[in-house]
């Protein structure tokens, strides 16, 4: 599936119209870029989104995060799925709250923390693919070693940090089941100059069954 990462309404507004994207996904810094305080932006991101849409805790103890994760739930229903970060503490909740509620395990760079994020009941495992390829030297090496771990688990690879569509593909191509992008990029995902080419070509030289002027 391929969302779109971002958290400004108008956004959310255009993506959904064109009726492929899955869901939104949000991070504190997009929530932070909303004009609306976040449960407001919440309220109206899983009205607008035909499916998940995603919330990362920013509570950083036990106690905090998990109450986060039950408000997070209260404001978005059955749409709700948690971002929790790949820490120590992070997999406890996701092990405590994923019996209840959607987790994904966000900032994940190596292949031990994927296989953490399976036993703790996650849905989705979370790479930022550009991320670590400047961090690590090989964004799409990591993608590939987690589709390896994650194979006959119920985990599934999403990736996000990415920067066009190229990228895009070849992380599909290295094993991730979705995709989240910014509006920019995924627009850049629907055109190609050799398409546009193609259809002038088809609509001088041919014809169908209605004529536009």
């Amino acid at each position: 599936m391929i969302y779109l990462d971002s958290a400004l309404i108008p956004e959310a507004q255009k993506a959904v119209k064109w009726r492929w994207i899955k869901g939104i996904t949000t991070n504190p810094t997009l929530l932070g870029k909303s004009e609306l305080s976040p449960e407001d932006t919440l309220k109206q991101l899983r009205d607008l989104s035909p499916g998940e849409l995603y919330y990362q805790l920013t509570a950083t103890n036990f106690e905090d995060m998990v109450a986060e994760g039950r408000q997070a739930y209260e404001i978005i229903g059955d749409k709700t799925v948690l971002k929790i970060p790949a820490t120590e503490v992070g997999f406890q909740v996701t092990a405590t709250l994923s019996k209840d509620i959607v987790c994904a395990v966000t900032a994940i760079y190596s292949g031990a923390q994927t296989a953490i994020a399976c036993e703790a009941g996650a849905k989705y495992a979370i790479a930022y693919v550009n991320r670590a390829t400047r961090l690590l030297g090989d964004g799409l090496g990591l993608v590939r070693e987690m589709a390896q771990l994650v194979q006959g688990r119920s985990t599934e690879i999403l990736a996000a940090s990415l920067k066009s569509p190229q990228e895009a593909a070849a992380t599909l191509q290295a094993g991730a089941h979705h995709l989240t992008l910014p509006l920019t990029v995924l627009e850049q995902m629907t055109t190609h100059e050799l398409s546009e080419k193609t259809v002038i070509e088809f609509n001088e030289k041919g014809r169908g069954i209605k004529s536009f002027k």
